[in-house]
């Protein structure tokens, strides 16, 4: 099973997600490193888990705000080589269009940003034309599917990646939604990745899911207590976006 380690930022701190609830996260206080500075709390978990790809949530930018530029060019200066999985609350693929445009000062670092879709904030309309290796995020609260259902029923416009992301077991400690892991996989088809998010109490529940059909999971928590061991091996190949 493979491990992205997940950082989110707000107001540009590394904060601990936990249950989706936004408004009420702190700084992270991590065994793996001291402090909650983004780019300390990003390499000691991507060398924890001897990982190649970073997820990235800016809160910020989810919430409604302007995305946090200056700390997602610090991260990928400081992290050369790993590939950004950045979910910043795009609505649309010319959303995604004007906040990767302003990253253009990370000049050859701005093709390691790959964009998540997520289907909280996403419009009907497919981002995935222009850019066919981001990831689509189809995020659920209580079981219940947010967003436009059209990403939730054709799974014909599925690009490659798609994140199963259930906001309310993120940061909890309750095990993964295997259910939902097994119904995506049945949809999605055999070439296709599923990633899931949320849940992950120690490395049963991570062999648990690839069981259930999941190529790799989003992991922060589980990583900050030290619940799942070190890994030694590469992870996710990272690929460019179009």
């Amino acid at each position: 099973m493979h491990i992205i380690p997940v950082i989110d930022l707000l107001g540009g701190c590394a904060v601990h997600a936990r249950r989706g609830q936004r408004a009420h996260y702190q700084p992270v206080a991590s065994r793996l490193c001291d402090g909650s500075a983004p780019a300390d709390v990003a390499s000691a978990m991507l060398a924890y888990c001897a990982a190649d790809t970073l997820y990235v949530a800016d809160l910020d930018a989810i919430g409604g705000g302007p995305v946090q530029a200056a700390v997602l060019r610090t991260l990928l200066g400081t992290l050369p080589g790993i590939t950004c999985w950045l979910d910043a609350g795009f609505a649309s693929a010319a959303a995604a269009e004007a906040t990767l445009a302003t990253l253009a000062a990370l000049g050859a670092h701005a093709p390691r940003v790959v964009p998540v879709f997520g289907s909280e904030s996403l419009g009907h309309a497919s981002p995935f034309a222009r850019y066919p290796h981001a990831a689509l995020s189809l995020d659920q609260r209580g079981g219940v599917p947010l967003g436009d259902a059209y990403w939730w029923q054709q799974a014909s416009g599925w690009p490659r990646d798609i994140i199963a992301m259930t906001l309310d077991q993120v940061g909890a400690f309750n095990g993964p939604d295997l259910g939902m892991i097994a119904r995506l996989r049945t949809h999605a088809g055999a070439d296709r990745r599923i990633i899931g998010a949320g849940g992950i109490r120690d490395a049963s529940d991570l062999q648990a899911a690839a069981a259930a059909g999941a190529h790799a999971w989003l992991v922060a928590s589980a990583l900050h207590e030290l619940r799942i061991p070190p890994r030694t091996q590469p992870h996710l190949p990272p690929h460019a976006p179009a």
